[in-house]
């Protein structure tokens, strides 16, 4: 239980890691071919906004590699299910007001990692 965890952690901080690189770093050039329906000069207006919403990202994705490092198991579990939480509820809340599918790619894998965890 405590392998699938870690992968299905590995796996959450990865996707964020993604979501850094494609909103700081390539938001006007392959953020258009990922986030289809939006006009081109949406993404030149806003590439600030973009840029300081994958800072989050890659926060979040930190928090989750961190606990990698955590040798005390007790404190490795907690660290892991507060950025979890964190990524579930941003998820959730991305789903209720931008669409659903942001609950399956984000909010989803989350919730799972928390469910792992709780049984570690």
């Amino acid at each position: 239980m405590e392998l699938a965890a870690k992968i299905l952690i590995g796996f959450v901080a990865f996707l964020h890691l993604y979501f850094l690189w494609l909103e700081m770093f390539a938001w006007t050039t392959r953020a258009k071919k990922v986030f289809t329906g939006f006009s081109s000069d949406f993404f030149d207006k806003t590439k600030n906004m973009a840029a300081n919403q994958g800072l989050y990202n890659g926060f979040l994705a930190a928090g989750l590699i961190w606990s990698f490092f955590i040798e005390n198991p007790y404190w490795w579990v907690n660290v892991a299910l507060f950025f979890l939480s964190c990524v579930a509820i941003a998820g959730i809340f991305g789903a209720a007001t931008v669409s659903k599918k942001i609950f399956f790619v984000q909010g989803l894998p989350a919730l799972i990692g928390i469910l792992l965890l709780i049984f570690v």
